[in-house]
């Protein structure tokens, strides 16, 4: 027998796959953010959903024929959908925003990326702009080229990262708090307009569903004997990991390319031989400090610059009542938290 919770998520499920059918067919959607927190009842809140497509202009270009109200009324008069494109590429990173969608008694935002640049994203994270939401608990609903596996990747990468940056003994929610914390570092609206209690509230209130996502991957870790678990008298499990020199060369080998490329960059490179007898450049570790400290800073410039870039984006999308809307609610609540 369903759960409470689980029959108002089938509702939920069916009533955004109902919105879906008023928007141009797409390849790919979730749905992201606090509305997925299981103890979620404010209905006011937005629905934020991330919408991919193979096409993204010729697909806005038919969106703004079937739901011309959804976008700033000056991107609709002066380009269509060429322009939507070319200030989401060429300002933002690959992903523009309609927010504020009034639907069926429901408040929308759903972004439209490029299919290439979502799965780039997840694998490289290119800008760690839609890899960084994907490493937190998601609720797919259409997934028609199997992202939700490729995101595998995503979510190892994730686990690692959190690893360099966490100590030799933690908490299972330490380690979801640090991972759910790697899409922040750098994010330039955390200064103002973000309430500084978001990562523990996103885990505390979203605990079991990180342990399903991440379950695969700690025990992969845990094989491997870079972790050890115990767990007395809790659900909430107490980890201790290797923090040897072997240990966090595999940690940073488990790094996106991206990141291990700016790595290498400053700290160094040593070639060795791969498993199937070809040669690999390897960063080169002196320290385990050095390299977490590196990798912090590469990280923190890849969501700053992506961070900025997109606030401007963002701004000119949705014209200027609804940024000026969008940026109040944030500070209001980024306000709160800090009372």
């Amino acid at each position: 027998m369903l759960e409470d919770s689980e029959i108002m998520k089938n509702v939920e499920d069916t009533g955004l796959m109902d919105f879906l059918k008023v928007l141009p067919p797409v390849e790919f959607c979730c749905m992201y953010g606090s509305t997925l927190h299981p103890n979620n009842h404010d209905k006011s809140k937005m629905v934020d959903l991330i919408l991919g497509v193979s096409d993204p202009q010729k697909w806005h270009e038919k969106n703004i024929q079937l739901n011309k109200d959804h976008y700033a009324s000056w991107m609709v008069y002066f380009g269509g959908g060429k322009l939507v494109t070319e200030v989401a590429d060429e300002i933002g990173v690959g992903v523009h925003f309609n927010p504020y969608v009034t639907w069926n008694k429901k408040m929308l935002k759903y972004g439209v990326v490029r299919m290439h640049d979502l799965i780039q994203d997840i694998l490289y994270w290119k800008t760690f702009y839609l890899s960084g939401r994907l490493q937190k608990p998601v609720n797919i609903l259409v997934d028609s080229l199997d992202v939700q596996q490729l995101n595998s990747v995503n979510l190892r990468s994730a686990v690692s990262a959190a690893l360099l940056l966490l100590p030799p003994e933690f908490t299972e929610v330490d380690l979801y708090a640090k991972i759910c914390s790697l899409s922040y570092m750098g994010d330039l609206r955390m200064l103002f307009a973000e309430d500084r209690d978001k990562v523990i509230s996103i885990v505390r209130g979203q605990f079991q569903l990180f342990q399903s996502m991440y379950q695969p991957s700690l025990e992969q870790y845990k094989a491997k004997e870079l972790l050890q678990f115990s767990s007395p008298g809790s659900h909430q499990a107490n980890i201790y990991q290797d923090c040897g020199l072997a240990a966090t060369e595999f940690l940073v080998s488990s790094l996106p390319t991206t990141v291990r490329n700016t790595m290498g960059i400053k700290l160094g490179e040593k070639r060795s031989l791969s498993g199937s007898g070809g040669v690999t450049n390897q960063v080169l570790i002196r320290s385990r400090k050095e390299a977490v400290d590196c990798m912090q800073g590469a990280l923190r410039r890849k969501v700053m610059v992506s961070s900025a870039r997109q606030a401007v984006s963002g701004l000119l999308a949705v014209g200027g009542v609804k940024a000026a809307k969008y940026l109040a609610s944030k500070m209001c609540k980024a306000w709160r938290s800090w009372r």
